[in-house]
Order: structure tokens, then C-alpha cells, then sequence
């Protein structure tokens, strides 16, 4: 299937460029290199696809923002922060190296990120900047969305704050992806829109998905520990409006992006099955 062939492209480019990364290249590796979907780069490779670009244009962003994505896992894990001890079926990099090597290889792999799309060769100037500004508003969205997230523990909140926070935490840097892939690819202002609704419907449809997986979903699946978010008294959708409402919100969001793609001015299959793909994910 093509996305394998998306995860095969984005790993061999990610172990080339944590290749030599002085005192910290193992933490970093350790990381980035133990797993995962790898669905950020996958939303940039298929953009950039569809809109007939060469990928080798599209690497470097493919790997900044799985770069930015690792990073922000290190640092949930902490013990400042969501204190969790697994993730990807591993220790967590505070757990096998410690938190200090942690944080750092956390700061490394945001650098890295914004170095790859400044070094590639293969973009021009303007193309650098607007993906640098994508890629630094969405990494900032991140942030807030963590600081938000921290703020609610123990708190009764309502579904327009918890989905506010999910579009920050989570969406910020799925919708990043695909812009990534429109910029890349240099699509019209018209298809650059319609892409984002696409990319903000299935950035919140895959958070509430992942609520749900941890309520439902064993950990040697999940890769990460189950019941995280009940567990730290963390709001989610299931908690606030039940599971199945929950499933139901997902999928109706899933539908909608689904249906946005229509308007797009080339053929959008390619994220027509990715989109059917992720509503059947298992983790």
C-alpha cells in the first residue's frame, strides 16, 4: 500500500538526519526511531502527491514535523507533565536515559526540525519561510494546547473548552501536516482552504478517537499505558458525553472531512483512504 511506502520513505530520512547528533544522538534516536504511525508525514506525503510534486521535495518537512511531533511526546511523558512511563511499547526516554536527557533530546529534536527545512537545498527562499511559519504557528498551538490540558486536571469542563484544547494539543499539528504538503506542492489559496477544513475536522476526529481507544484498547496495543486520562482525572470526551456519543462525534467528523474533499480541484482518493483508514485504527 502506498502509505507503507510513505512510513519506509520518512524513516530512512529521519535515521539520516539524527545520524550524528553529538551527546544526544542516542536519546533522540531512541525516540523517534522506536515507532509509531507516522500519520504527520503521511498527511504531507499525500498532499504533496496528490498535487503531482516531486517527494524529495517533501522530506524535509515530512521530517521536521515528526521531528516537532517526537519531541512534544518526550516531553508529555514527564513527570511534570503527564508523568508516563511507556510509550510505543517502551520506556519512556525520561525512564531509560533521565529527565534532564530527556528534556534536552526534546529541545534537540525541535532544532532539528526547523534546521531540516532551513538546509534543504531543493526549496526555494519563500517556500523555506512559509513553511517555517506553518510549522512554528502549529508548534506553538501545541504548546498551549498542553498547557491548557494541565490546567483541567481535576476540573469539570465543558465540551467547547475540552474541543478547543484537542484542536490546540492535537489538530494544531495534524493541520500543520497537510499544509505542509499544500505549500510544498504550491496549491491555489482555494484548495489550501479547502484542505485545511479537511485537516481540522480529522485533527479533532483523531484526538476524540484517542479518547476513546483508551478507555477501550489494552495497552499492548495502545503502546502507552490505558486509562492514562481517567487515571490522572484528566476530562475527555467519553467522560463529559459518554462513549458512544463519542464515537459518533468522530465519525460524523471523519464523514465531513471525507466530504470537503470533493471540492478539490484534482483527485483527493489517495486521502479518501487515508481517512477511511484511520477510523478503523486499533492505537
Amino acid at each position: 500500500m502506498q502509505f507503507d511506502q510513505y512510513v519506509a520513505r520518512v524513516n530512512t530520512k529521519l535515521d539520516y538526519y539524527l545520524t550524528t547528533q553529538g551527546s544526544l544522538t542516542e536519546a533522540m534516536r531512541y525516540s523517534v526511531l522506536a515507532g509509531g504511525k507516522r500519520f504527520r508525514p503521511i498527511l504531507s506525503y499525500c498532499v504533496a502527491d496528490m498535487f503531482g510534486s516531486n517527494l524529495e521535495q517533501v522530506d524535509s518537512s515530512s521530517c521536521a514535523v515528526e521531528f516537532i511531533h517526537a519531541y512534544s511526546l518526550i516531553h508529555d511523558d514527564l513527570p511534570a507533565m503527564d508523568d508516563d512511563d511507556i510509550r510505543h511499547n517502551q520506556p519512556s526516554c525520561h525512564k531509560r536515559f533521565d529527565e534532564a536527557q530527556a528534556i534536552l533530546a526534546g529541545d534537540g529534536l525541535q532544532a532539528l526540525a526547523f534546521e531540516v527545512l532551513v538546509n534543504d537545498p531543493l526549496l526555494n527562499s519563500q517556500i523555506k519561510i512559509d513553511l517555517l511559519s506553518t510549522l512554528t504557528h502549529a508548534a506553538f498551538e501545541m504548546a498551549e494546547g498542553q498547557a491548557i490540558d494541565l490546567s483541567i486536571v481535576d476540573r469539570t469542563v465543558d465540551i467547547n473548552l475540552l474541543e478547543s484544547m484537542h484542536r490546540k494539543k492535537t489538530g494544531a499539528l495534524l493541520s500543520c501536516a497537510v499544509d505542509l504538503g499544500a505549500v510544498v506542492a504550491q496549491c491555489s489559496e482555494q484548495d489550501r482552504h479547502t484542505l485545511k477544513v479537511f485537516s481540522q475536522a480529522i485533527g479533532l476526529a483523531y484526538q476524540i478517537q484517542d479518547d476513546v481507544l483508551d478507555v477501550e484498547t489494552p495497552v499492548g496495543v495502545l503502546g502507552k499505558q490505558q486509562h492514562s486520562d481517567s487515571e490522572k482525572n484528566k476530562p475527555t470526551y467519553p467522560a463529559i458525553i459518554g462513549l458512544q456519543a463519542s464515537k459518533e462525534a468522530y465519525q460524523a467528523l471523519y464523514l465531513q472531512a471525507s466530504e470537503c474533499l470533493n471540492e478539490l480541484s484534482v483527485d483527493a482518493k489517495i486521502l479518501q483512504l487515508l481517512t477511511q483508514k484511520l477510523q478503523t485504527r486499533t492505537f
